[in-house]
């Protein structure tokens, strides 16, 4: 398997196929960088993650604030603070929701025990969501927009959450897919048309796929173990991205960090669009 360029990130998360500009992005959280096939930008702290606004225009998740970011001229434009008075954390995992909304887990630099939390950006409103937690990962939700997924990687449980018509969580989060018994630790995630849940297993080289009633389908695996993210992209959404990581590896292989792109393993779902306007 061929990676999509040269680039190796310390570590790659938060891949994006962005629908009207048919271009595909990606950050390297510890390298404080946004990437493309074409271009790269750097910033003066740690990025993480990304929703598009029109096709100029991204919101991007920061270790200190979500801001607007303009492609084309690299200006911003501050939209919230997040966690600014916290030196400790940084963010994580996001991904805009159904209703336009954005998720985005905060977590320790150093994986502290419980320093992070999972909040959402709705419409001017920054709310925290669920706190008391130690690595945010595999935010999505489910093709009907009624429901959202995530984990807090260390307990290797994915919780599952209903929404209610503006997407806020309805209820309490329950277990939905319990990895403990196999071993694999959840990381970033996404769901495809068809309801199917596709998970990466960071150490285990792969993108597991999860039916709607959390049956385990097929796994893609990659050469490189610390997959992170993965993302459908291409004209028809239905190549499989995934970035991954160096971090953790004391003698990094050649293609740790690298993205990759496996074509034709199923159709995905348009990322939704983050509505600024309140």
């Amino acid at each position: 398997m061929t990676p999509i360029n040269d680039i190796r990130c310390t570590l790659g998360e938060g891949p994006l196929w962005h629908p009207e500009r048919a271009e595909f992005f990606w950050f390297d959280i510890l390298g404080g960088k946004l990437h493309s096939l074409n271009r790269s930008w750097t910033f003066d702290e740690y990025v993480s993650a990304a929703g598009w606004v029109d096709r100029n225009t991204l919101l991007v998740a920061s270790e200190t604030r979500l801001f607007v970011f303009d492609l084309e001229t690299g200006g911003q434009r501050d939209l919230c603070p997040l966690e600014a008075d916290n030196r400790i954390t940084r963010s994580n995992d996001g991904r805009a929701d159904p209703q336009g909304g954005f998720w985005i887990g905060t977590m320790g630099k150093h994986a502290e025990h419980g320093a992070g939390a999972i909040w959402r950006w709705y419409r001017g409103e920054l709310r925290k969501l669920f706190g008391d937690i130690s690595i945010p990962n595999a935010i999505c939700f489910a093709p009907d927009g009624r429901s959202a997924c995530f984990t807090d990687t260390p307990t290797r449980r994915i919780m599952r959450v209903g929404l209610d018509a503006q997407g806020w969580p309805a209820g309490t989060p329950e277990c939905w897919l319990d990895l403990n018994a196999d071993g694999y630790n959840p990381d970033g995630a996404v769901f495809d048309a068809a309801g199917n849940f596709w998970l990466a297993q960071w150490g285990a080289g792969r993108v597991a796929c999860y039916g709607p009633d959390g049956a385990f389908l097929r796994a893609v695996s990659f050469p490189a173990s610390h997959t992170s993210c993965p993302a459908f992209g291409g004209p028809d959404l239905t190549d499989l991205y995934c970035t991954t990581a160096r971090e953790g590896h004391a003698t990094p292989a050649p293609l740790d960090g690298a993205t990759f792109c496996v074509p034709d393993v199923g159709k995905g779902l348009q990322e939704h669009r983050v509505v600024l306007d309140a």
